[in-house]
């Protein structure tokens, strides 16, 4: 895509997931049906549903990042496309008051929500910024590790999300998302659709190429895991797009050694 066909994919999904900030709710995007029990299917316990801001879960993932990310206390933590803040309220009760998380959203109705949600329970070790994830506003090698949960897939320019979660990175950190991926080409009608691409549909890179993405931005020790029980959510979001997507669990290392910002410092 060229920058003015960026610009406006970016405006279409600003605007709605403004909605959903607003009180629309999930299926105002396509995936329904996957709040509070769905949460429960993508891996979430009913602690962790109990433990966060009533708000926070809006019903947009696709997975469960905390489950893969082996958070510690006392680690920083960044999370791309934050919405109302459901997985940053976990992280921040898994990295302790050592630690602290901060949240970057481009959608500001979602950045107020997230806000007010953490100030309604008083949640002092996390932070939310207004930004793109393919122009992080974080400093270079600054966190521990980068979770994301559906949201990589809405980006019309992921080679730079990847650059950018390398760049904030420390050396040894860690990616941890939950994601969905293509199994296979999409077809032309979904493609071509705004409802598929608001709905985490139209956006999803094939597995190889998220592979490949991934390496060329400078990461190491890619897996990706596709989820054998997506379909049923996948169907949800969209009906007949479980045939040709998945969710998957995606994780992947900046090399110990990488001593800068860019991929050519670590080969």
């Amino acid at each position: 895509m060229d920058a003015r066909q960026n610009d406006r994919v970016r405006t279409q999904v600003r605007a709605a997931y403004g909605k959903v900030a607003e009180g629309a709710g999930a299926c105002s995007v396509g995936c329904c049906g996957t709040e509070g029990a769905g949460s429960l299917a993508l891996g979430y316990t009913p602690e962790d549903l109990a433990s966060v801001p009533e708000g926070a879960d809006l019903g947009l993932g696709c997975g469960n990042p905390q489950a893969i990310a082996a958070l510690q206390a006392g680690e920083t933590v960044l999370d791309l496309g934050s919405g109302a803040g459901f997985d940053c309220f976990l992280a921040a009760r898994r990295v302790g008051r050592s630690g602290r998380v901060i949240g970057v959203d481009m959608t500001p109705e979602m950045v107020v929500k997230a806000r007010d949600n953490a100030r309604r329970v008083q949640i002092g070790n996390v932070e939310f910024r207004l930004g793109e994830i393919e122009h992080l506003p974080v400093p270079d090698a600054s966190v521990d590790a980068v979770i994301s949960n559906c949201v990589i897939n809405l980006s019309p320019d992921k080679p730079a999300v990847f650059r950018e979660a390398f760049r904030v990175l420390k050396p040894g950190g860690r990616l941890a998302i939950s994601d969905v991926v293509a199994t296979r080409s999409i077809p032309p009608e979904f493609a071509a659709s705004v409802e598929a691409l608001t709905g985490c549909v139209a956006g999803a890179a094939q597995i190889d190429e998220m592979r490949a993405l991934l390496a060329g931005a400078g990461f190491d020790g890619v897996k990706i895991e596709p989820r054998e029980d997506s379909q049923a959510i996948v169907r949800r979001c969209l009906p007949g797009a479980e045939d040709f997507l998945t969710s998957a669990r995606i994780e992947a290392r900046k090399p110990a050694g990488a001593d800068c910002c860019r991929p050519s410092c670590c080969t």
